[in-house]
C-alpha cells in the first residue's frame, strides 16, 4: 500500500463515527452535554471539522473550507472565522448549536478537500518541513498524522457522549 492510500484509509474513518454519532438527533441530542462543562456532539462534530480544515489547508495551501465555501455564513456562530475550537471555554462550547445535517455536511465537505490532497502525496512529500516552530521541525507526515489522531479522538469522544446520551433516557 503506498502512503497516500494508508492516509486516505486512516483519514476516511474519521467521518462514519462522527455520523454514527449524531445520527437521528435533534437540537436537544446535540447539545446533550455529560456535565456543565463536559462537550457537547456538536461542539466535537464541528471542532473535529474545524481541527482538520485549518490544518490541512495550511500544508496544503490552499483556502479553508470554513471560509472559501461559506460555511462559516452558514453556521451563524459569533466567533471568528479563524476560530477552530481549540481553547474554548465551556461557555463558547454551548454556543455551538446546529443541526446534524450542517454539522456532517461541513465535514463531509473538509473530507473531500482533505482526501483530494492526500490522493496527490508522494512518499518524499511527507518528509517536508511544514513548521519550523518547533524543536526538531514538524514535517508534513508528522502533521497529518497528528491531525488524524486529533480528529479520531473527537469522534471517539462523540461516540462516548452519544453512549452516555442514550443510556441517559433522554
Amino acid at each position: 500500500m503506498d502512503v497516500a492510500a494508508l492516509l486516505v484509509e486512516q483519514y476516511g474513518r474519521i467521518g462514519p463515527i462522527l455520523h454514527r454519532a449524531v445520527r437521528g438527533l435533534d437540537s436537544r441530542g446535540l447539545t446533550f452535554r455529560p456535565d456543565a462543562d463536559a462537550n457537547t456532539l456538536a461542539w466535537l462534530v464541528w471542532h473535529a471539522g474545524r481541527v482538520q480544515d485549518a490544518q490541512v489547508a495550511d500544508v496544503a495551501g490552499i483556502g479553508q473550507v470554513w471560509v472559501v465555501q461559506g460555511w462559516a455564513q452558514r453556521f451563524g456562530l459569533p466567533f471568528a472565522a479563524s476560530a477552530t475550537g481549540y481553547g474554548q471555554s465551556s461557555d463558547e462550547v454551548a454556543l455551538v448549536d446546529a443541526p446534524a445535517d450542517l454539522l456532517l455536511d461541513y465535514y463531509d465537505a473538509v473530507a473531500e478537500q482533505t482526501l483530494e490532497f492526500l490522493r496527490r502525496l508522494h512518499p518524499a512529500d511527507l518528509d517536508e518541513v511544514v513548521d519550523e516552530s518547533w524543536d526538531p521541525p514538524v514535517t508534513l507526515g508528522v502533521r497529518l498524522v497528528s491531525i488524524v489522531a486529533d480528529d479520531l479522538q473527537h469522534a471517539g469522544q462523540a461516540s462516548y457522549v452519544r453512549g452516555l446520551l442514550d443510556r441517559s433516557g433522554r
